[in-house]
């Protein structure tokens, strides 16, 4: 208490000045309308600008928020967008609804990426959604771009997914919707996480640079028409009957967040099947 003293003392003229400065500029804007207007206008640009910064800075940090809530719309927009299909070979670009078993067969589930790895010979991702979310081994996962991977194993928390980055990584596509043609999209042993290859394209099969690749639709991971990628080079030689084509991936595995876990309703209904040709064959 004593130094507060003192300092007041002996800075009592800096204080007096103060105050009475404060006094004179209230009187001022009190008393006169030009200097009230432009103090009021000044006052409002200075806590604008303050209110400004500050709910920029609270969008900033609201902005996992808002990206978790983009992520559970576009997987309910995905879920209902599914219900449309090509409706004949020919007009790939024409859609209808399907009939309602269809409707309902597929479910997205929206998980963030904690880890990723893009420059292993065998690619993993980690998301943070498990069993008590619904995630079970062999699912699909893709973006809102293209193919991630697969489901490969399953905590209560947590899912490990093995990267379409993955040697061991097939995936069934077709080189566009109005076409037979069908291979297998596949990293191989490639360095660059942009690119993959679509091996064993029938020869006779005509490509061209650019033409979109799509998801089959053959297996129970992914619903077919998914994009996964361009042809950007044609003609790599495969065998005497068939050709590789190699594709750049729409998916950037660099910036990857939010992935989708694709459930598909009636798998087991098609594997049980399937397995019971297999057994009785």
């Amino acid at each position: 208490m004593k130094n507060l003293w003192l300092f007041l003392v002996r800075y009592n003229a800096f204080f007096w000045f103060v105050l009475f400065f404060v006094f004179s500029v209230f009187l001022v804007v009190q008393n006169n309308n030009y200097q009230r207007s432009a103090f009021v206008n000044s006052s409002n640009v200075i806590v604008g600008t303050f209110y400004e910064n500050v709910n920029s800075w609270k969008e900033y940090l609201s902005l996992r928020d808002i990206n978790q809530q983009l992520a559970d719309e576009n997987a309910l927009l995905r879920k209902k967008l599914q219900n449309f299909l090509p409706t004949d070979s020919t007009a790939s670009t024409d859609i209808h609804l399907t009939d309602s078993i269809s409707e309902e067969r597929y479910d997205f589930i929206v998980a963030s990426v904690v880890n990723n790895s893009i420059n292993q010979k065998s690619n993993f991702i980690t998301i943070d959604k498990g069993t008590s979310d619904g995630i079970e081994p062999d699912m699909g996962v893709i973006t809102s771009n293209g193919i991630v991977g697969t489901v490969l194993n399953v905590s209560q928390h947590f899912s490990t997914i093995k990267s379409l980055l993955h040697p061991d990584t097939k995936i069934s596509v077709t080189l566009d919707s109005t076409t037979t043609a069908f291979g297998s999209l596949v990293w191989g042993s490639n360095t660059d996480s942009r690119y993959a290859m679509v091996r064993d394209i029938p020869n006779h099969v005509k490509v061209h640079i650019g033409a979109p690749v799509f998801t089959s639709g053959y297996s129970t991971k992914f619903p077919k028409g998914i994009k996964v990628g361009h042809i950007v080079q044609t003609d790599l030689a495969s065998g005497e009957s068939f050709k590789d084509i190699r594709v750049l991936l729409t998916t950037n595995f660099i910036n990857l967040n939010h992935v989708y876990i694709v459930k598909d309703k009636m798998s087991t209904e098609k594997l049980e099947l399937e397995q019971h040709n297999k057994d009785n064959g």
